[in-house]
């Protein structure tokens, strides 16, 4: 018989209630302790569903733990504001969106001090550095103000300085959450913008 279109809905609302509760038990598992000491069972237990229910859905603990990591970040980036027509609009902008960055970190510091840290998840960090990359290249180009200038940097096969602005910001929100968070986020988003800021003018210019 064939699944009606209500039924597949429902079933997705399921599926999508089930990966929230799963994600929620989760975060709130690894504030209190590391995630390798963290099992299906407690993390099932805690999300209210049984063990047999998770393995539907995920291999394993630290599948669950990339899957939430990396839907955390998509929903941050796509969430910030738009580019800002003038520069010192942009440096408004970019300061408060690695503020909400870093925030988001520290919100889940525990979550993300396991995926990024010595023993943590390249696929995570991978991620995360490809969405800065992405969001470093687009502010880059849409920020420059020139004729054509956002057809020429879609060209650009490696954009260099957002490349290295990408890895350079995961490197320093690691490093960050290794040490406990010991500066605020805005205190980070301060001390972050000028290099980025730096980055920026030189990316430009090269490209010119």
């Amino acid at each position: 018989m064939a699944t009606s279109r209500n039924s597949t809905t429902a079933g997705d609302r399921r599926v999508r209630r089930t990966h929230a509760a799963l994600a929620r038990a989760l975060m709130q598992l690894v504030e209190e302790r590391d995630l390798s000491r963290i099992s299906v069972a407690d993390v099932a237990e805690d999300a209210g569903v049984s063990r047999s229910t998770f393995y539907d859905h995920y291999r394993d603990v630290h599948e669950l733990a990339e899957a939430a990591c990396t839907a955390m970040i998509d929903d941050l980036i796509e969430s910030l504001p738009g580019p800002a027509p003038d520069s010192a609009d942009m440096a408004l902008e970019v300061t408060r969106s690695l503020e909400a960055f870093f925030a988001s970190l520290a919100g889940h510091a525990g979550l993300y001090r396991s995926l990024l840290g010595p023993q943590g998840s390249a696929r995570v960090a991978d991620h995360i550095r490809r969405r800065i990359t992405v969001a470093v290249h687009d502010r880059m180009r849409e920020n420059a103000g020139l004729p054509g200038r956002a057809e020429a940097l879609l060209d650009i096969p490696h954009d260099v300085p957002a490349a290295f602005t990408g890895g350079a910001i995961i490197g320093v929100a690691a490093d960050w959450l290794q040490r406990g968070c010991p500066r605020s986020p805005a205190e980070m988003a301060a001390l972050t913008w000028p290099l980025f800021n730096a980055l920026y003018h030189a990316g430009v210019h090269k490209q010119l």
